[in-house]
């Protein structure tokens, strides 16, 4: 598997999409072609998150309505985690096993903006990388966030939709108040200081 300075070598810096753009409500289509042009998107988006500075992108978030994501994330131990997940299916814990960590959630299709949102601390997911062969992640702490997350944006489902309506709120106004910072094409073009405005 590629290292994610390998994946980034090879691709470029695409603009982010926000939440109010229409391939960010929609259901995605899956992967079913696993060939160079995938694995270009798959460069891309690594080239892109890691100038973002985030830990998971998915496909919708750079315009594209396909099933995948990337991921660069540590977990519970710090110990980071890479690849590609195409048609990803996650499984969360169920009954006693179950347990919520109500953390900081971002997102950079929102950026700026921060709330809290209680999700469970494992996660397993499931899918086919790049080239098409079966993978699965068991992922705590931040990759686990990451995973929920990252799958969300497949379905058309953002964080935001998870909140309440007092947090959406305040995440909304966080995001009001830091949207002058970020580009419209962010981050091909980078983001600015408060000097700069």
């Amino acid at each position: 598997m590629p290292t994610p300075r390998e994946w980034a070598a090879k691709g470029k810096v695409l603009r982010v999409t926000r939440w109010t753009e229409p391939v960010m409500r929609n259901p995605t289509r899956p992967v079913t072609e696993f060939n160079d042009e995938l694995r270009q998107l798959a460069a891309d988006m690594f080239t892109t998150m890691a100038a973002a500075d985030g830990v998971g992108l998915a496909a919708p978030q750079v315009d594209v309505d396909l099933a995948m994501f990337v991921f660069y994330c540590p977990d519970e131990d710090d110990h980071l985690h890479w690849g590609v997940v195409c048609n990803p299916v996650v499984t969360l814990p169920e009954g006693k096993k179950r347990r919520l960590d109500s953390t900081e959630e971002g997102c950079l299709s929102w950026p700026g903006a921060y709330q809290p949102l209680a999700r469970p601390d494992f996660a397993i997911c499931e899918g086919q990388d790049e080239n098409g062969e079966p993978i699965r992640i068991e992922g705590t702490g931040l990759l686990a966030r990451c995973l929920q997350h990252e799958t969300d944006h497949l379905s058309g489902t953002v964080f935001g939709d998870r909140l309440s309506k007092r947090s959406r709120k305040l995440l909304n106004e966080q995001h009001d108040s830091m949207a002058a910072l970020y580009p419209d094409d962010w981050p091909v073009s980078h983001k600015l200081s408060p000097a700069d405005l």
